[in-house]
């Protein structure tokens, strides 16, 4: 297993996805911040008889109520017991996973104020791989993801139930097989642990990650549909794509002209002078998916480096101060996440019209791409499951972050949603996974009858690869195993094309 050694660095959604494969560590540089923001933290508490939010107040609607000395301990361990109040299916552990790298790395920063204990718990769950059960349901994406990272940090105070060498157990005794001891939280330190953007940005990374993916196999499938319906060249000329300037139209136009080069079918004169939308456009609406993946890359590299609890320790030496804001607050994740639904999914609904063309009997193909049709029914229900799929994303595109439900008696009055945006865009990218399946499954069948004309030197490479797995239909058969053997072929598929 891989070592990683966080420097302070800014990281990128390629870097936390490269790491979450490996152990964590961090430099002398980074755990020296770390301690000298929470002495310069101690020393404000014990010169200043001042109020601060969270830290010797109550939470949320309570702050108003004033906490004795005695009491900070008690009051930090409280917060994480009350706000673990999730339901719902336990999160996947790879998000999870993600969230606590993401947590570490933030806390790490050096302004949140807690003790290097605390980050030190974090990575020894980490690096021993103890995954904390997290119910999906709970977070409102302001305020932080608060009741998602309550589950996550429980185990901190020795509670909740982890996953730990592939069995579920209690805390407790995950923490005693593994050596670790549980910490009594100081004064700051359990808000710091449940405030933040984490949770929320998980889903948002994982997603991006596996769309720019995506991306690349929405091309190839296209390319190999193009083949498959004849369709005409004339739109990847990149004379058309110079002049519009996006530059997400220009590079799915070059992918796609890359995938096709030296296709024997493609260089067979067309009788037809246009192709649908479908094919002719392919490089606009790649494109502009393509576009709004970037974007959201952008905001969740800025959030990946980003101090997103509350209050914050600003500052140093003597001009240290404690300010309450509102970091918390996942709008950008939000947004982000219902814009790259919206383009995730039009990567399906233009794959399913695609597959839905192959089928149609055009061009010299047979109806269904049956051998009999009539007697046979061919692929023709993959397309109604590509229908199905395309309808359940049209509905999980209704953005989550244009509603807002007021809490904690009025103080938390406009929230982002963004958990439940990101939970929404990680089907939409999982149900796309199954649309670009089918089309492709549907585009090597209509191959079969384009023979003895070969596509692309590149995209053989990948046909034959690909009937290693699954064969040409030789009858009707059930194609649900099919659908599942190739959307894990293209998962795993590289994407070099030179």
């Amino acid at each position: 297993m891989d070592h990683y050694v966080y420097e302070g660095a800014a990281l990128t959604v390629e870097d936390i996805i490269a790491m979450t494969g490996g152990k964590l560590g961090l430099s002398e540089k980074v755990w020296q911040r770390i301690t000298d923001n929470r002495s310069a933290l101690e020393d404000l508490l014990n010169r200043s008889a001042e109020r601060y939010y969270g830290i010797n107040t109550g939470f949320g609607s309570l702050y108003s109520v004033t906490v004795s000395p005695e009491g900070l301990q008690q009051l930090q361990t409280n917060l994480l017991r009350s706000h673990a109040c999730g339901v719902g299916p336990a999160v996947p552990q790879a998000i999870v996973r993600l969230t606590l790298l993401m947590k570490i790395i933030s806390l790490s920063q050096g302004q949140s104020g807690v003790r290097r204990e605390v980050i030190q718990f974090l990575l020894d769950l980490y690096n021993h791989n103890i995954i904390p059960v997290v119910p999906m349901i709970g977070s409102l994406g302001a305020s932080g993801d608060l009741a998602p990272l309550a589950h996550l940090c429980l185990p901190m105070i020795g509670e909740g139930e982890v996953v730990y060498k592939r069995e579920q157990m209690p805390a407790s005794r995950a923490l005693m097989l593994a050596g670790i001891d549980t910490l009594h939280l100081e004064a700051k330190e359990g808000l710091a642990l449940i405030n933040g953007t984490q949770y929320s940005l998980a889903w948002l990374v994982y997603s991006i990650n596996s769309a720019m993916r995506l991306a690349e196999v929405s091309d190839m499938c296209a390319a190999m549909s193009f083949d498959a319906f004849d369709a005409h060249p004339s739109p990847l000329d990149p004379g058309i794509h110079a002049i519009r300037k996006q530059a997400g139209q220009i590079q799915s136009a070059a992918t796609l002209r890359e995938w096709l080069a030296g296709s024997e079918i493609l260089a067979v004169k067309k009788a037809h002078l246009q192709d649908p939308y479908s094919f002719r456009c392919a490089p606009q609406v790649h494109g502009a998916s393509r576009d709004v993946i970037a974007y959201a890359k952008g905001i969740a590299d800025n959030e990946i480096n980003a101090v997103t609890d509350n209050p914050l320790v600003i500052g140093t030496d003597g001009d240290v101060r404690i300010v309450s804001g509102g970091n918390f607050h996942a709008q950008p994740l939000a947004l982000a996440s219902d814009f790259l639904s919206m383009a995730i999914a039009e990567y399906g609904s233009i794959s399913e019209r695609r597959g839905y063309l192959l089928l149609g009997g055009q061009r010299g193909l047979p109806p269904t791409l049956a051998n009999n049709p009539g007697l046979e029914s061919g692929m023709m229900i993959c397309q109604y499951t590509a229908a199905a799929i395309v309808n359940r994303n049209k509905i999980l595109t209704h953005p989550a972050s244009t509603d807002s439900i007021v809490t904690s008696a009025g103080q938390e009055d406009h929230v982002s949603m963004a958990a439940n945006a990101g939970m929404k865009l990680y089907e939409i990218v999982n149900n796309t996974w199954k649309l670009l399946a089918i089309e492709w499954m549907i585009a090597a069948q209509a191959l079969e009858y384009r023979r003895p004309l070969k596509t692309s030197p590149l995209l053989e490479e990948k046909y034959i690869a690909y009937r290693l797995q699954v064969l040409p239909l030789s009858g009707d058969r059930s194609h649900s195993s099919d659908i599942d053997t190739t959307e894990n072929f293209l998962r795993q598929i590289s994407f070099s094309r030179s």
